[in-house]
């Protein structure tokens, strides 16, 4: 059987694409932001309880719930995204995800139906965990499916961009919010503001993504009856791996990604000292110039290869994770901006050429499958649980610095994994197969024929 040609994709329908692709990633990073920066709201609206400490753990929680259920979704998601196509796939994810973060902008408080609002949250949390465990790695094979293949972390680049952005908006909303509502205002009504825009997001989302095509790659499958349909079972048996090896990497695009994003506004006042506003600014600032970085970062890959970039990446954070955090403990706000943009340069990095990775290294037939299980367990192991490991690591050392050391020892994990993976920046999509083991010689036997 010979392999279709590649379909050469127009510059317009490539921007529609990532448009169609980034909005949604953005709706799914915008609901995870917003959670996190009005938890201790929503610990008052739905935990009511006499320890405020105790109702922050409750709120948490539950953000947690949501990760645990994206490697189930990332499972269910990418079976169904290898037999049915990526198109139909993005679209209720999107649909699943914009619909449970506007449910809770519309949730009754537990004032108002006491036991079961807490309930009604962690159900729908976990309805949202589960779309989102099959939005970003689908989202990353649409476009780089699409994508001519020098210039795929270029494009792909922009899926990173969104969720930089989501963060970025999300923290600017809710200190705006709070900067000019009254404490009741925020209390009643305020908080619900930003997950009702979700609604409107995900209206947008939908249509863009009903009205583009599927995937050339997937098509091309299809045409040729290649369409697995026993993508989990095909995925573990020939890919294991694979999925070792770009999962240590991801490891430290996720635990990157988290002490950038989340965990270091806490650390700027705790370690720092600096108030809440200015910790806000500051991770504001990051978060802006991570997503203009992106772009950059795609081109510096496609131009060097994925394995430099594995290699400047890992290094970089190496080198620069111990002054990073120095500089944001030291509560000047100068020493802190710049410690922050030093961290964000290597989770700028280490997110774009992830991006590409989950769809280069998997062939069509499993892509999706083998890389939304990649990407959710390395978020789920180590994203999630990036604040929790950084504070636990601080109480037991007594070192403010103890987090370096850490995000340290994984971006060695990270290099060796990465490292082990094959060079694949100029290799077309319909090209990549699967990386049979060496065959062993045959046992001599003294016989000839």
């Amino acid at each position: 059987m010979t392999q279709a040609a590649p379909v050469s994709v127009d510059s317009r329908t490539l921007r529609k694409v990532i448009t169609a692709a980034s909005i949604g990633n953005f709706v799914e990073w915008f609901d995870f932001a917003v959670y996190g920066f009005l938890a201790t709201i929503i610990a008052e609206q739905f935990f009511p309880s006499g320890d405020a400490k105790v109702a922050l753990l409750k709120t948490f929680a539950v953000f947690a719930v949501a990760f645990a259920f994206r490697p189930l979704g990332g499972i269910v998601f990418g079976m169904l995204g290898d037999r049915i196509g990526r198109k139909k796939i993005l679209a209720l994810t999107i649909l699943m995800m914009a619909g449970a973060t506007t449910l809770i902008g519309l949730l009754p408080t537990y004032a108002a139906i006491g036991v079961v609002a807490p309930l009604l949250l962690t159900l729908i949390r976990c309805v949202q965990g589960f779309s989102a465990g099959g939005e970003y790695a689908g989202a990353c094979a649409y476009v780089m499916e699409h994508a001519p293949h020098s210039k795929r972390a270029t494009y792909g680049s922009f899926i990173p961009v969104s969720t930089f952005s989501a963060f970025a908006c999300a923290a600017v909303l809710a200190y705006a919010l709070d900067a000019t509502l009254t404490k009741e205002a925020m209390a009643n009504w305020g908080w619900r503001i930003p997950f009702l825009i979700a609604a409107p997001l995900g209206i947008v989302g939908l249509y863009l993504r009903i009205r583009l095509g599927e995937t050339p790659a997937f098509q091309s499958i299809e045409a040729d009856n290649e369409v697995t349909h026993a993508p989990l079972r095909e995925t573990l048996k020939s890919h294991g791996g694979t999925i070792c090896r770009l999962g240590a990497f991801i490891s430290v695009t996720a635990l990157s990604f988290y002490m950038f994003t989340t965990y270091f506004a806490t650390y700027l006042q705790v370690a720092g000292g600096l108030d809440r506003a200015s910790a806000l600014l500051v991770t504001v600032i990051a978060l802006l110039f991570a997503a203009v970085l992106c772009p950059f970062a795609g081109r510096f890959s496609d131009l060097v290869g994925r394995k430099a970039t594995i290699f400047t990446t890992c290094t970089l954070l190496i080198i620069v994770v111990y002054p990073s955090f120095w500089m944001a403990s030291s509560g000047n706000m100068m020493l802190s901006v710049m410690g922050v943009l030093l961290l964000a340069i290597g989770a700028v990095l280490s997110g774009v050429v992830t991006a590409a990775l989950l769809s280069e290294v998997f062939p069509t037939r499993t892509r999706y499958t083998a890389s939304a299980i990649t990407y959710n367990m390395a978020y789920t192991i180590f994203g999630g649980t990036a604040p929790l490991v950084a504070t636990y690591l601080i109480g037991q050392t007594g070192s403010n610095l103890a987090p370096a050391f850490y995000l340290i020892a994984i971006s060695v994990l990270g290099l060796i994994g990465g490292m082990l993976l094959p060079e694949t920046s100029k290799v077309a999509l319909d090209k990549v197969t699967v990386q049979a083991p060496k065959a062993k010689p045959a046992p001599l036997t003294g016989i000839t024929t």
